[in-house]
């Protein structure tokens, strides 16, 4: 079964510029990953970036959130709160 994430990443000016510097490179990163069917991330309003995951199973989930753990996307932006929930 699939696991589907949405939510939101909400933050200030300065962590906003570094989100956004290094976004690019984390959404490419997660799609090459096996197991990942749709990765997104947007900017919605100012300092606020959309999220919405969706992997092929539990497994593949797992994958990418620890292979993200020991990213420097997670060293820079993992300070940041996040607004998310499965939702499949």
């Amino acid at each position: 079964m699939g696991i589907e994430i949405k939510g939101f990443l909400r933050c200030g000016a300065d962590d906003a510029e570094i989100v956004r510097a290094a976004l690019n490179d984390h959404i490419r990163l997660s799609r090459e990953e096996s197991g990942c069917e749709l990765f997104e991330i947007e900017e919605t309003e100012p300092g606020v970036f959309s999220i919405h995951e969706r992997f092929v199973d539990q497994a593949a989930f797992e994958t990418h959130t620890q292979r993200t753990r020991a990213s420097d996307w997670w060293a820079k932006t993992g300070h940041i709160p996040r607004d998310i929930e499965i939702v499949s």
